[in-house]
């Protein structure tokens, strides 16, 4: 006897809702770090971005999908989004704490080349 589709589609639809909250709970414990991490650097008069850090987790991650059977460039899509997001906070804190760099080169480079390359902040 086969299993009912409509049970089958249940079952995997509430295993995508327990991953979705998975992801929304993960994201937000990841940007409680990363707003200590922009604090931090907004203390110590740090530049909100780090390319060479975002290039080699562009590089990891991009690893990491593929190991996974992700698509690598969805994964440096969805990781540029998210360091977008960071750099964003980074640079509020740096403004609130008076140690803005004027958006910083660094910044300036990388909005440059991901509308060059298509990508979104």
């Amino acid at each position: 006897m086969s299993e009912d589709p409509r049970e089958a589609l249940f079952r995997y639809r509430d295993s995508i809702d327990n991953l979705d909250a998975i992801l929304i709970h993960t994201l937000a414990e990841r940007f409680k770090l990363t707003q200590a991490v922009g604090r931090l650097k907004a203390q110590h008069t740090m530049p909100p971005s780090d390319l060479a850090r975002e290039d080699r987790q562009i590089q990891r991650l991009r690893q990491l999908a593929s190991d996974s059977g992700l698509d690598p460039a969805f994964a440096e899509k969805f990781l540029s989004f998210v360091v977008g997001e960071v750099i964003r906070h980074h640079e509020h804190f740096a403004r609130e704490a008076g140690t803005d760099h004027a958006g910083s080169a660094e910044a300036d480079a990388r909005s440059d080349d991901q509308r060059d390359h298509g990508t979104q902040q």
